[in-house]
């Protein structure tokens, strides 16, 4: 195992430090008001890139970009299979930076004035950063780890990254294979029956390797469920109409931190514990997000215990 996994593990048990945790969160959903929840944050981790005059939209990506940093600290004490493991789990930063990136070329506004500094979390970016239309993008990603999109619109990219993205985490880190299947069926599920937009058929094919066939080519949300494998249908268990798909990605976070903090306990000295500290640092990013929401509407005791957990 050797000194490098010893700081690795060391290190991800000391990020969770960083986390607001239960009461830090239901302190800011309860908050009145959203000028009333960010002390807060401004009083924890989630301090780094947080102007104090925040909008909702603006408090939640600095929650984002503080998840980032704390990840690219995580890796960096990593050996190389535990730097790794980071990389694959924080693959949404470079989908929202590839996003960001697209509707910058059609001139289409984003959120985030700037894309995300990934740092060695990077797979692909830099390399997509240089591409000047939507074409030349969809080449670069081609020719890379994430594979042909299908298509080259924002949203197309966009969904055929994350497909990619879950394909290989389960391939490669066996303790967040559940996680990653269970989130894919999530998306197409979202996708395909929510939004009503199928997928391109590269990508189709990708998410077949952990949904199964039967399941990516099914006519209805309830054959979908049917057709599902355990290992990639649980958060839908019980779902019978697709507008009830909330309930079933709060399910789908629960399992992660739940999971999270199983990987944690004992003494393994490899990337278990470096998974799992990754699981609860974005499970905490999640709830906060959820939790300045909340207090932006007026803030709400109703469903605290939902946020915080």
């Amino acid at each position: 195992m050797g000194a490098g996994w010893v700081a690795g593990v060391t290190r991800a048990r000391a990020m969770l430090s960083r986390r607001l945790g239960p009461e830090g969160v239901r302190a800011v959903a309860v908050a009145p008001t959203l000028g009333d929840a960010l002390p807060h944050l401004r009083a924890s981790a989630y301090r780094h890139e947080l102007d104090p005059e925040a909008s909702l939209a603006g408090a939640q990506l600095a929650v984002d970009a503080t998840l980032l940093w704390h990840l690219r600290v995580l890796a960096g004490w990593q050996p190389r299979a535990g730097a790794q493991a980071v990389r694959l789990l924080a693959a949404g930063f470079e989908i929202a930076n590839t996003e960001h990136h697209l509707r910058a070329m059609s001139g289409t506004k984003y959120p985030r004035a700037q894309p995300y500094r990934l740092g060695t979390l990077s797979t692909a970016w830099p390399r997509l950063a240089r591409t000047s239309s939507p074409a030349e993008l969809r080449a670069a990603l081609a020719g890379s780890v994430w594979g042909d999109p299908g298509a080259g619109s924002p949203a197309a990219v966009a969904t055929g990254m994350r497909v990619s993205a879950a394909v290989r985490a389960a391939a490669a880190l066996p303790d967040a294979a559940r996680w990653a299947a269970g989130g894919l069926a999530l998306l197409f599920a979202r996708e395909v029956f929510l939004v009503g937009r199928p997928m391109a058929e590269p990508t189709t094919r990708r998410a077949a390797r952990l949904l199964g066939t039967g399941a990516v080519h099914a006519a209805s949300f309830a054959d979908f469920r049917q057709r599902l494998p355990d290992t990639a249908g649980w958060p839908l268990h019980g779902v019978a109409d697709i507008a009830d798909l909330w309930q079933a990605e709060a399910r789908w976070w629960d399992r992660l931190e739940a999971d999270g903090t199983a990987l944690l306990r004992g003494s393994r000295l490899d990337a278990a514990p470096v998974v799992g500290a990754v699981a609860l640092l974005s499970a905490d990013a999640w709830r906060v997000r959820g939790a300045l929401e909340l207090a932006a509407r007026g803030g709400r005791t109703t469903a605290v215990t939902d946020v915080a957990g």
